[in-house]
């Protein structure tokens, strides 16, 4: 495979350029940052560990309390956060002293919960001078640490809440409120369960750490190489196989990732030098790879991290969120693999030669073993069993996997690893037979074979490969962790103040009952806010102010947080900021700003199913009646299809500027819940795919070889 081609630059432009992609990489997905020489890397390393360490064992063995486990979780991300990121942003090759000085302080005063816990609840509400002033040092460690990861975005837009509750008596405008001392606003953001301790942080501490450490093992275990090679299999033949191997590449990722970003640095590598050896240019192949990847976050079962806290903020099992998200997902998708199909169709693109694409029962033949794990944690969030329940197992079966693998694979002939996996399973009947907990027996399963395959050679290697995966899982947590904590500051102050409510009335009176208009101003501003914030705190933020006011106008709740949660994902492909985007430029070398438009375009069609979805929230599965759901699912698929071809221009054959507004138009009509609208949308829809079909007779046939 040919590498991309590059354009050529002065060193200082090419330095300049890959730091900051480099830096804004490293702020989304930490495992990807410059590894540390020395003592220093070291330290990184086992501090990783054990962070990972204590959050399976709490986990799986709920030995300590809630709000102990949030607050040395909190401190382990500080301690983590001050090592791997510098007070400017620069590269660096060691950790100075004082930075490990402010990690260590953040990580003692997150123990201090744990070694004070019933002085603490002795005098709940009544805190002493060091209550305060620890409270208070470990607040600022927490914006400090946020402002080295994101930047001063978000610290800024949570630190305005302080003040406005401190001195809210003497606001004008409506604003106003009884105010609060500074003892109660330090024992709401550090001594309860509403500031930095409050529920984003306990969704972190437990699901969101959990699942991210869950992608690391299935990754470490080789899942994208058999993701990949499924991909190719599959589509990698089609009209413009290239780019739709990238699309279903990225949405199988997505099921066990959660990561727009990690996403594209993983599929990406492949699938963006790909599409470019195909005819592909190099922007549009990074936007096609961030776009799919970004969709991950949408993709059940293993979503965002901002899907847990959904499932905790709204109060409903976190498999409800994933059922509701099925079809919203598959539509993402599938407007992106629309996309390209009409991208392909309209530059004559080809598919990938009969050679380059690998056999998809081989593919699986093979690397079978490597679906148990995301099997088992489908079956067990869809039979009620709780987040955290199913994120241990789930680690305890990719263990199992990687470990237990190597070991049959020393057995030998076909038969004794059958024998293997067989004895295997009577032992874990057997412990479950005699009563032992699950998530014991699981432990227990783990243990035996990490102690069987270090009694063969090279057995360390593959219990290397698990201490690697709770490093790349831990930093891969720092950074949504951190974000939790700090919105946890905004979260507090709202709910201290009472302000999220008042907001809510002002977004309702300013819509004057108008749904659509409420819709679009909440879409602006999750847009505009997600700009700057990662998707996590978007959502957050966003589910607090707007979420509510939507609730007022008569929108049920999982759908109008969804409506929140999907369009926070959306604001990571659209420029300045455009996250997604600036991974991929580090890939294909293109200029981001460019790679985020074009994405924007991409995703353009996905932009009608949130609204459909309002309107019927048969598309999310919120009813009954299987032939109201295959309604409105037909429903989107043509407003997708009509939108997509508006906006590429092209549809069986290349559409003039008429024909694409009436496709806009006709998509709307879709959308809109008007008694009349569908009716005439659906003659519509007969009458232009008519004429498209006649068009398409006698337009000429485009062939364009690989360049």
């Amino acid at each position: 495979m040919t590498a991309p081609t590059t354009t050529p630059m002065t060193a200082a432009e090419r330095d300049a350029d890959a730091q900051m992609i480099r830096q804004a990489i490293d702020r989304e997905n930490p495992s990807t940052a410059m590894a540390f020489e020395g003592a220093a890397g070291k330290a990184v390393f086992v501090i990783a560990v054990l962070f990972s360490v204590f959050q399976i064992w709490t986990a799986a063995f709920n030995p300590l309390s809630s709000l102990v486990v949030r607050s040395i979780h909190v401190g382990f991300l500080l301690l983590m956060a001050f090592a791997l990121f510098g007070f400017r942003e620069e590269e660096r090759r060691t950790v100075p002293w004082y930075d490990w000085l402010f990690g260590v302080a953040g990580f003692a005063f997150g123990l201090y919960h744990w070694w004070f816990e019933a002085d603490l609840i002795q005098r709940s509400g009544d805190p002493n001078t060091v209550d305060l002033i620890v409270g208070a040092l470990e607040v600022a460690l927490v914006f400090e640490a946020a402002r080295r990861i994101m930047g001063l975005t978000l610290p800024i837009m949570c630190a305005v809440f302080v003040p406005y509750a401190l001195f809210g008596r003497w606001l004008p405008f409506g604003l106003g409120h009884r105010g609060y001392d500074i003892d109660q606003v330090i024992d709401n953001l550090f001594l309860s369960t509403e500031g930095i301790y409050g529920t984003p942080t306990f969704v972190s501490s437990t699901y969101i750490f959990l699942f991210i450490l869950l992608g690391a093992f299935l990754e470490r275990a080789g899942m994208v190489q058999l993701f990949n090679d499924v991909s190719l299999g599959l589509v990698g033949r089609a009209k413009g196989g290239p780019a739709k191997v990238a699309v279903v590449s990225s949405g199988f990722m997505g099921m066990i990732n959660g990561s727009g970003i990690a996403n594209v640095l993983t599929t990406g590598q492949f699938t963006i030098p790909l599409m470019m050896r195909f005819g592909y240019r190099p922007a549009f192949a990074g936007a096609v790879e961030a776009t799919a990847s970004m969709g991950g976050q949408l993709m059940p079962p293993v979503m965002g991290a901002a899907a847990f806290i959904m499932a905790e903020t709204i109060g409903v099992p976190y498999s409800d969120i994933a059922i509701a998200a099925i079809i919203p997902a598959i539509l993402y998708f599938g407007s992106a693999f629309w996309m390209v199909h009409l991208e392909a169709g309209m530059r004559g693109l080809r598919g990938l030669p009969e050679s380059e694409c690998p056999s998809v029962v081989k593919a699986l033949k093979e690397g079978w073993y490597l679906v148990l794990p995301l099997a088992a944690l489908v079956y067990l969030l869809f039979a009620g069993f709780t987040p955290l329940f199913a994120g241990v197992i789930g680690l305890a079966a990719t263990a199992g996997m990687i470990l237990g693998t190597q070991l049959v694979l020393r057995i030998g002939p076909m038969v004794l690893r059958v024998v293997f996996w067989v004895a295997l399973g009577l032992v874990a009947a057997g412990l479950w037979s005699a009563g032992l907990r699950t998530e014991h027996m699981a432990a227990l399963l783990v243990g035996g074979l990490a102690l069987a395959c270090l009694t063969f050679r090279d057995g360390r290697l593959s219990a290397g490969l698990l201490v690697k995966a709770l490093a790349d899982g831990a930093k891969n947590a720092v950074g949504v962790g951190v974000a939790c904590a700090l919105v946890g500051v905004m979260i507090g102050m709202l709910q201290l103040t009472g302000l999220a409510s008042s907001f809510a009335t002002l977004v309702v009176d300013f819509s004057q009952g108008n749904i659509f208009l409420a819709l679009v101003l909440t879409m602006v501003a999750s847009i505009v806010l997600g700009t700057g914030l990662p998707t996590t705190a978007t959502y957050i933020v966003m589910a607090a102010i707007t979420a509510p006011a939507l609730k007022l106008m008569g929108v049920p709740l999982i759908v109008s947080h969804m409506f929140v949660f999907y369009f926070g994902v959306m604001a990571d492909l659209t420029p300045p900021v455009a996250l997604a985007a600036l991974a991929a430029s580090s890939i294909c070398r293109a200029d981001h700003m460019e790679i985020g438009w074009i994405a924007t375009k991409i995703a353009l069609a996905g932009f009608v199913v949130p609204f459909m979805w309002v309107y019927d929230p048969a598309l999310m599965l919120q009813s009954d009646s299987v032939v109201a759901i295959a309604y409105v699912v037909v429903k989107a698929c043509l407003a997708i299809g009509l939108w997509g071809g508006a906006a590429i221009g092209y549809f069986w054959a290349p559409l003039t500027w008429p024909e694409r507004i009436l496709a806009a138009a006709i998509a709307l009509l879709f959308v809109l819940s008007i008694s009349w609208t569908d009716e005439v949308a659906f003659v519509l829809t007969g009458l232009f795919l008519l004429w498209q079909r006649h068009r398409a007779r006698s337009a000429p046939v485009i062939t364009r070889p690989a360049s």
